[in-house]
């Protein structure tokens, strides 16, 4: 419905305004945010994959500590992320202030400085936090697939960095290119950051043309354009994936930890900083800004407005990841029980909801469901003279309906996982002694599923909490979750203000990093162990 109902809006356009789009707008934000991407992009593959390939392949100080750590900047939210590099790279952040008193400078004109609001910013913050897509895919990768093949290539006398570049590195090109159109579709997504740093993209262009220049329907059409960015990166990602049997052999049963190259002095030393780097650019220091604020704020976390905001956020996020919970249990089970191409359809559409950015979704699903409540809303003047207001986009749920859409791959998928570990034969097992279908799901299934269930309602409701780009677009008025309270704190320059809520949600983003980290330092076995 989102998808279509863009369109149609696009369409009832006039022809004078989507030239003006095409020739003025379109073209200036579509560079940018090719730019944007491509520059992103290729950051995030350099530092994924040579991080990856060190703690997966290498042993160095302090290897298995980092190999956890770099997984952190998930925690932190793009937006956060912008408000706190701003923040330390300013005329009167630290690093500013360290460098005129190395050099002596007394004001801004003596010396020249890169700006932080600017492309290169914005690429420096999307690529801190969202390199862990990448170096996620090519650990598992290089864990999964070198051992073999890197060690008949050494026996050919290849040393460790051309068995890495000839060997390893094209082996490991489905993952790279799975870890890479997640990182593009986030950069996409993204409006807080990008509005932030001054950089005007597509998405942001959808937000301006529709809240501050008025034109609902030059917003459509730019979301349009939009969407054919995403069902590119999607046909990327699809061809990627089909070609991942090539990357997946078995692996040997040789212990990992036994065959790893032994870096010792100088090399270990710079293997140990190139890990720690980027957790300190994209963890450590939007933490330490935003919490050295928020020490100065303590009083904060009893204001009326941040416990409002809160109560909304609790209230949103719970409501999203009960009714997306309940949508891909449904999906996953009718998967499980009933294999056929219907079944197998809905969820790859289902699957389509991730791909739409949050400003694109806020336009698809807010004008149907205004216009349900307009027509209900006349229906009941009409016949009983009462008046039912906006039931659906007036409220909260039209938030809850967009993160549902967006979130329901990450639930559906988690749940299916889970189901995959279940064995085929506990439900014939079950139906053998007696029990019908409705009895095996509830007393043999859903009992076995409940951790699945838990970690998928926890990852829903943690992603709604961090979403910014849908809510702006969709809350009511005076209607603040902790995501748009710190986006308007920090729209006008005051940063430190939000500091509170910001910390809140980097907390809540830790858990389930905590829980990916858990499953990286997890002992890995070897094939022939019990």
């Amino acid at each position: 419905m989102p998808i279509v109902a863009i369109f149609l809006i696009g369409l009832s356009g006039d022809g004078e305004n989507w030239q003006h789009m095409l020739f003025n707008v379109v073209p200036r934000a579509a560079s940018r945010t090719l730019l944007l991407l491509a520059f992103t992009g290729a950051l995030t593959a350099c530092i994924g994959i040579v991080s990856a390939w060190l703690v997966a392949s290498c042993d160095f100080p302090f290897r298995r500590l980092l190999s956890v750590a770099l997984v952190l900047p998930l925690a932190i939210p793009s937006y956060l992320a912008a408000y706190a590099f701003g923040e330390f790279l300013d005329f009167t952040g630290p690093v500013q202030s360290l460098y005129r008193s190395l050099f002596g400078f007394a004001s801004a004109r003596d010396y020249s400085f890169p700006d932080v609001r600017s492309l290169g910013g914005a690429v420096l913050v999307m690529s801190a936090v969202l390199y862990p897509y990448v170096y996620l895919a090519c650990r598992s990768m290089f864990l999964m697939q070198g051992r073999a093949a890197a060690d008949v290539a050494r026996t050919l006398g290849a040393g460790p960095f051309r068995v890495f570049s000839r060997v390893q590195i094209p082996m490991a090109r489905p993952a790279i290119m799975v870890g890479l159109t997640l990182v593009m579709m986030e950069t996409l997504n993204d409006i807080g950051a990008v509005e932030y740093l001054g950089v005007n993209t597509l998405t942001f262009s959808i937000y301006d043309t529709w809240l501050n220049r008025g034109s609902l329907a030059g917003a459509a059409q730019i979301a349009s354009v939009l969407l054919v960015f995403v069902v590119l990166l999607l046909w990327i990602e699809r061809r990627a994936r089909r070609r991942q049997r090539f990357a997946s052999q078995k692996t040997t049963a040789v212990t990992i930890d036994a065959v790893r190259l032994k870096l010792s002095g100088w090399r270990g030393w710079g293997a140990a900083l190139l890990c720690a780097l980027p957790v300190i650019v994209g963890f450590v220091v939007p933490v330490a800004v935003l919490a050295g604020f928020a020490a100065r704020r303590l009083g904060d976390f009893t204001e009326p407005r941040l416990i409002k905001a809160l109560g909304h956020s609790v209230a949103v996020s719970s409501s999203a990841a009960l009714l997306t919970v309940i949508l891909a249990f449904v999906l996953a089970y009718a998967a499980r029980t009933d294999r056929s191409r219907l079944t197998a359809g809905a969820s790859r559409l289902a699957s389509l909801g991730y791909g739409i950015p949050g400003t694109v979704l806020g336009i698809g699903v807010l004008i149907p469901l205004a216009g349900f409540d307009n027509f209900l809303d006349g229906m009941l003047r009409q016949s009983l003279g009462i008046s039912s207001g906006l039931l659906l986009s007036g409220t909260g749920f039209a938030i809850v309906y967009a993160a549902t859409v967006r979130f329901l791959t990450m639930a559906e998928g988690t749940i299916d996982a889970g189901f995959q570990k279940l064995s085929p034969h506990l439900d014939m097992a079950a139906r053998t002694l007696g029990r019908n279908g409705l009895q095996t799901l509830s007393q043999v299934l859903l009992p076995n599923m409940r951790p699945a269930v838990l970690t998928a309602a926890l990852l829903v409701f943690i992603e709604t909490l961090k979403e910014l780009s849908a809510t702006i677009l969709l809350r009511p008025f005076n209607f603040n979750t902790l995501a748009t309270l710190v986006y308007e704190d920090a729209s006008r320059s005051k940063v430190q203000d939000a500091s509170v809520a910001a910390i809140i949600i980097i907390l809540a983003g830790l858990v389930p990093v905590i829980l990916v980290s858990r499953s990286l330092d997890r002992p890995r076995r070897s094939a022939g162990s019990p």
